[in-house]
């Protein structure tokens, strides 16, 4: 297989970060165009070890940005990304904003960006925890949590606060979710899926997106329940038993890249 078809189905996502990271398409651009051209030059070659989507990213920071550092600057326009997620992305520091990007984006493990930056896994578990700091300092909201479970509710609950959220409510069932809506407006949404009296969670949440746009993140031990196809689509989807900071990830990268969030 030829360098080119190897890339070709990956190239849409390597310029989709390119333009993140840099905050311009054309300088995002540019930086695949320079990749490229050392690959087919020989000057930098893709990581036999490495899965090809891995050893692409590798090669664009080796060629990009040989020190290993984005240019510090704004991100103040990218195609794709939200003018508030771009605003927000500005304000974290280079180094982490990759980082973040890099598992929140483009959906890298930890241990795959290490692979990427070249450095060790508690370098890129420190740079994301930063990058998960600074947002969640930058996004505090109020959240709703529709789960029937006491002992669950009351985990959430705790996990929401200690990232410098406030509870609006917690509801058991179906209506009690959509008259806590009524009372007060989340900035987000968490949902089980099966509720005390019999009452759906999907359902909840579509009675609830009908009168207002908010993220929502579901957390079920029923998942196959939501991947169906059919709406609400699960863009954040979390598996009971959950860890915690599973929980605290999902909700800055739902706060994050959510399109009526306000910078």
């Amino acid at each position: 297989m030829s360098l080119v078809a190897k890339l070709a189905p990956l190239l849409p996502f390597v310029r989709r970060y390119g333009r993140a990271l840099t905050g311009d398409s054309s300088a995002g651009d540019a930086h695949v165009r320079r990749t490229l051209h050392a690959l087919a030059a020989g000057s930098v070659s893709l990581d036999p070890e490495l899965s090809s989507r891995v050893a692409l990213y590798r090669a664009f920071h080796t060629v990009a940005w040989p020190g290993q550092a984005a240019e510090d600057g704004g991100v103040t326009s990218i195609a794709g990304i939200e003018a508030s997620a771009a605003a927000r992305l500005g304000r974290i520091a280079p180094r982490s904003r990759q980082a973040f990007l890099l598992t929140a984006m483009e959906g890298f493990a930890p241990s795959e960006v290490a692979r990427i930056l070249q450095t060790d896994l508690a370098d890129i578990e420190r740079l994301i925890a930063q990058a998960q700091h600074d947002i969640d300092a930058d996004l505090a909201t109020d959240v709703l949590i529709i789960e029937d479970e006491a002992i669950i509710a009351a985990d959430l609950e705790g996990l929401v606060r200690e990232l410098g959220h406030e509870v609006t409510g917690v509801a058991t069932t179906r209506r009690e979710a959509v008259d806590a809506v009524a009372n007060a407006i989340p900035g987000l949404v968490l949902a089980d899926i099966q509720l005390a009296d019999g009452s759906s969670g999907i359902d909840a949440v579509n009675d609830i997106l009908a009168k207002l746009d908010a993220p929502v993140i579901f957390i079920t031990a029923f998942p196959e329940r939501l991947l169906t196809g059919e709406r609400p689509e699960p863009t954040f989807l979390i598996t009971k038993p959950f860890q915690p900071e599973t929980i605290k990830a999902t909700i800055g990268q739902a706060l994050f890249f959510h399109p009526a969030r306000v910078a």
